[in-house]
């Protein structure tokens, strides 16, 4: 041992042991410990007391491991007294005083005394053993050194490989890595393999693996959510229910899809803010996808008066719907009576246009526009709601001016005419003005969320 190794050993276990270095305590057991043996009581003893105190007292002395040792021998019941360095010599001392020939009991009551051990030959015995196992695991560290980074390099290119072969056959990038991994991932378990055995570590490596599934488990159990996330965007993947730049509603959100990564999709809504929604929580939800089949229905609710008739109001709407750009021919718009309401006879308009290129909120406003004014041209009434006010008094107000009249024998003052309702200033240009607002929504699109630059599943 050289002496830099040993000023090392004497600096690590220093720490160790100078809290140990106190003063000798003495440690013995509270009681007197009573021993019998299992030797059959003879009803004449085969040795005199005298002579057993004598044996065992010179095998005591003769041993060198006990100070002011006391023996005595009544009945065959022996007693010790004394001092010793460890338990051991005590129970030792025990043991050959139960074996002697005639005794029937020991009663032990030799003391221990623990003293700090000093000596550092246990701890160099442990560093030049360890030193030892190193030089004899040199060879497996070396083939180790080897082996793994070759199987990492053929893993590796077995990936690049499979991941060449199967991108043009899947749709999904994030598949065709996943496949290409798993695919590479035996290579580099041969390899381990091959150092494990190597080294003879193969049943640790099994106990290994079985600790990792427990712990596995266990990590399952704390990043739960995580893990469900992974698997609906894997799912999510596979079914593809949208594509980016697809007009969606999920989780009672709607936007255009600006991208997925392994734990949240990302909309972009109309009014240009960015909603991430879990992934679990989208597989899991109800997925409307508006892009999917363009030919969208909307509807508007109408109500004219009872002095019209509903024939005309159909014939005037549905005249408005076929001149409307946007709206499409088939399946044929509809004007429907819905409802008797209280003061309006209520029609429902139902109308298909393409909602890729059609925006819904624009061309709905555009009809409500265009339907008012064709009803106000053709002088159908259109009045709101009816409400009744009793008053059974009277008004007071009222009452006071016609009685006022009456007594001057002329006429209430008639009510001014009404203005004209003013027309609707409707564009001219029907395509911009019912124009989708996706192109509106481009720069929102091309903004990166965190997360997504390298690893968008729908790129």
């Amino acid at each position: 041992m050289t002496p830099l190794a040993r000023i090392f050993c004497l600096f690590a276990f220093t720490c160790f042991l100078i809290p140990h270095a106190l003063p000798a305590q003495e440690v013995g057991p509270a009681d007197d410990e009573l021993t019998t043996t299992e030797q059959a009581v003879d009803v004449e003893p085969v040795a005199r007391d005298e002579q057993i105190d004598t044996r065992i007292t010179a095998i005591l002395e003769a041993s060198g491991w006990f100070q002011n040792i006391r023996v005595r021998v009544d009945d065959g019941i022996v007693f010790l007294d004394g001092r010793t360095a460890t338990e051991q010599r005590q129970l030792w001392a025990r043991d050959l005083a139960a074996k002697t020939s005639g005794v029937v009991a020991v009663v032990n009551r030799i003391e221990v005394d623990a003293h700090a051990n000093f000596s550092l030959d246990p701890a160099i015995n442990a560093v030049e053993d360890l030193g030892t196992r190193f030089v004899v695991a040199l060879p497996s560290i070396l083939l180790a050194i080897i082996v793994l980074p070759l199987a990492w390099f053929a893993a590796s290119l077995v990936r690049r490989t499979a991941h060449w072969m199967i991108r043009d056959r899947m749709q999904s990038p994030f598949l065709a890595d996943l496949l290409s991994r798993l695919i590479a991932l035996p290579v580099f378990l041969i390899g381990l393999y091959v150092v494990l055995q190597a080294a003879g570590l193969t049943k640790l490596a099994f106990s290994v693996v079985g600790g990792a599934g427990v712990l596995g488990i266990v990590i399952g159990f704390a990043f739960r959510d995580i893990g469900e996330n992974f698997l609906a965007s894997l799912l999510l993947s596979l079914r593809q229910p949208f594509r980016r730049g697809d007009f969606i509603s999920v989780s009672g959100q709607m936007g255009l899809v600006h991208s997925m990564n392994t734990r949240s999709t990302v909309l972009v809504s109309p009014e240009g803010n960015h909603i991430q929604i879990p992934n679990a929580m989208v597989f899991k939800s109800i997925i409307e996808n508006f892009t999917a089949v363009p030919d969208r229905r909307g509807e508007i609710d109408v109500g004219i008066g009872y002095d019209a008739a509903i024939s005309d109001a159909q014939t005037i709407i549905r005249k408005v719907l076929a001149e409307q750009d946007g709206v499409i021919a088939a399946p044929e718009p509809m004007v429907l009576a819905d409802r008797l309401n209280t003061s309006t006879v209520d029609l429902k308009v139902y109308y298909w246009f393409d909602g890729e290129k059609v925006s819904p909120l624009k061309l709905q406003s555009v009809l409500i526009q265009k339907i008012k004014q064709a009803l106000t041209d053709a002088e159908v009434s259109m009045p709101a709601d009816i409400q009744e006010l009793v008053f059974p008094q009277g008004i007071p107000g009222l009452i006071a001016d016609v009685a006022e009249a009456a007594a001057e024998g002329s006429r209430p003052h008639p009510a001014p005419a009404t203005a004209p309702p003013a027309r609707e200033r409707i564009t001219e240009d029907d395509a911009a003005a019912v124009a989708n607002e996706k192109d509106e929504l481009e720069e929102q699109l091309k903004a990166p969320i965190e997360g997504d630059s390298d690893h968008d599943l729908l790129s």
